[in-house]
């Protein structure tokens, strides 16, 4: 009896626990599709030149330095991008390809 309620409770442990890792997955893989659209690509690294204005350049893992535009529909603030500077801090970038192969910023974080 004992060991069909320690059985039972390992069960529902594990079945809550691949529950929530399943959530968390699909939130990490649709969340950013929901809050830019599809045609939004992603990239990430360290900004290591400011300006003019929200305009930056952020350099990858693998050495690209990629240009950004960071326009009215940006969701980051100059203050923002200054302390990713300052800091050094890791900075993901979602942004789509604008006219003339300009990358234009959406999202900096």
């Amino acid at each position: 009896m004992g060991f069909s309620r320690i059985a039972a409770m390992f069960f529902v442990f594990v079945l809550i626990g691949s529950l929530a890792l399943a959530g968390v997955g699909a939130v990490a893989v649709i969340g950013p599709v929901l809050a830019h659209g599809t045609q939004v690509e992603h990239e990430d690294g360290n900004i290591i030149q400011l300006g003019p204005g929200e305009d930056f350049v952020l350099a990858t893992a693998s050495g690209q330095m990629l240009h950004f535009q960071c326009g009215s529909q940006c969701r980051a603030s100059l203050a923002h991008l200054q302390r990713h500077l300052r800091e050094h801090a890791h900075t993901d970038v979602y942004y789509i390809h604008g006219p003339g192969g300009t990358l234009v910023a959406l999202d900096v974080d």
